[in-house]
Parts: C-alpha cells; sequence; structure tokens
C-alpha cells in the first residue's frame, strides 16, 4: 500500500512513526514541510486545517498525530 507521511524537522513523534513504517511492507512518501515548505498548502487541506505532524495517509485514510504529535 501507498503512504504518505508528511513530517517535519525536530518532531521525535515523526521519528518514531518514520521508524514503524520502515518495518513494514508499505511504500513511503515521506514529505518534509521543514525542507518542502511549498507542500504546506496541500498538508492544511488533508488535515482540514490542523497544524500537527505527523500525518498518514494510507488507502485514503487520513490519521493525525497518531500516538502523539508536534504542533507548528
Amino acid at each position: 500500500m501507498r503512504v504518505v507521511l508528511y513530517t517535519r524537522d525536530g518532531c521525535a513523534h515523526c521519528e518514531r512513526v518514520r521508524a514503524e513504517l520502515a518495518a513494514g511492507d508499505d511504500r513511503v512518501t515521506e514529505v518534509n514541510l521543514t525542507r518542502e515548505p511549498q507542500a504546506t498548502t496541500e498538508f492544511m487541506k488533508v488535515t482540514g486545517g490542523r497544524r500537527i505532524v505527523p500525518v498518514l495517509v494510507r488507502g485514503g485514510r487520513v490519521e493525525i498525530a497518531p500516538g502523539g504529535g508536534t504542533e507548528f
């Protein structure tokens, strides 16, 4: 399954989710909002305006800050 993971630098929750996904079989595309600020507009659409990471988009389902997150 294809997964999009939205992250930011310095987010411990993002690092945890990244490691969990790396241990699985999913194809992960990471969008780091610190390094790719142009992706923020799409991110805000996905989250309904919430500014918290990590965010997973998997199979059309959006998971905002699974297990905890970092606001920005």
